[in-house]
């Protein structure tokens, strides 16, 4: 009895062996389908995208066509609204609004901008872009569009307005070290030739708290309207801002910096005045959707 046991337990064994080694065999066939499957998909896949762009086309031209199938196509829209709070070391207070709406792809954009500008005993100016924004490289859009201005000219007796229309071409995008610039020239009435920068840097202290370092440059080549500012190096500012990010949609802010403006040219409307230099502090809210 005690060795028919032990031959049974041995018998029980081996079946429970030859059971794992035809599981195995399962496995590697399995997997060996798999593969197979896999590369005749992949085949199958190549020989469509080859009949779709024609075999004449380079593999770029190919890559490109499925980047932008993918990616390229989708609708995005983002709005960002800014206001804030700024006084100079003079003692004059304004508050400044810069709202921005856009909408596109990552290829045809439309930007929207509205500016306004309100100093303290004074009325507001007021500004609108509308700009088509084409994608030509990795990094850079062009735009073109057109601009309208409002500017108020106070005068001892009465306080005028002027309206003017210019047209956009420029630059909109990342330069190297990860400066974010755009680059404006307009073209309007009145024989206005006038350029304009912005370029600025984000420099994380923390997740949330962030410094940007920023330079604006208004160029005028040439202004003949009644309200015109002098030509040359309009107005320039250099400042350094600091947020704190309470969110990607509301972000607080503080602004420092040194600020130039050389005045208006002598015109019917006005009369000529001296460069400024002041020191600009501002409190601001950022907020983004």
């Amino acid at each position: 009895m005690h060795c028919s046991w032990r031959v049974s337990v041995y018998w029980q064994r081996i079946i429970r062996i030859i059971r794992i080694i035809r599981i195995i065999r399962i496995i590697r066939i399995i997997r060996i389908i798999r593969i197979i499957i896999r590369s005749h998909t992949q085949q199958a896949r190549s020989l469509s995208d080859q009949e779709s762009v024609g075999h004449e086309k380079p593999v770029g031209a190919t890559a490109e066509h499925d980047h932008r199938k993918e990616h390229g196509a989708q609708i995005y829209s983002q709005v960002i609204l800014d206001q804030k709070w700024q006084i100079n070391s003079a003692g004059n207070g304004a508050f400044k609004s810069e709202n921005e709406a856009r909408i596109g792809t990552d290829e045809n954009k439309v930007f929207l901008k509205l500016q306004a500008d309100k100093s303290e005993s004074s009325q507001a100016d007021y500004a609108a872009e509308i700009l088509y924004s084409r994608n030509i490289s990795d990094f850079w859009d062009v735009q073109t569009g057109l601009r309208y201005r409002q500017e108020n000219i106070s005068q001892h007796t009465a306080s005028l307005q002027n309206e003017r229309f210019d047209a956009v071409l420029g630059l909109h995008g990342l330069a190297p070290y990860f400066f974010e610039t755009n680059a404006y020239l307009y073209v309007g009435e009145d024989d206005f030739v006038g350029f304009k920068l912005e370029t600025e840097r984000d420099l994380l202290l923390t997740q949330k708290l962030i410094m940007q370092p920023f330079i604006e440059l208004d160029i005028i080549f040439n202004d003949q309207a009644a309200s015109a500012k002098k030509s040359g190096l309009s107005h320039a500012t250099l400042g350094l801002e600091t947020r704190y990010e309470i969110s990607k949609k509301v972000m607080p802010y503080l602004q420092v910096g040194y600020e130039y403006s050389k005045g208006n040219k002598q015109a019917v409307w006005q009369q000529a005045s001296g460069s400024d230099r002041v020191w600009i502090y501002a409190l601001g809210l950022k907020m983004m959707f």
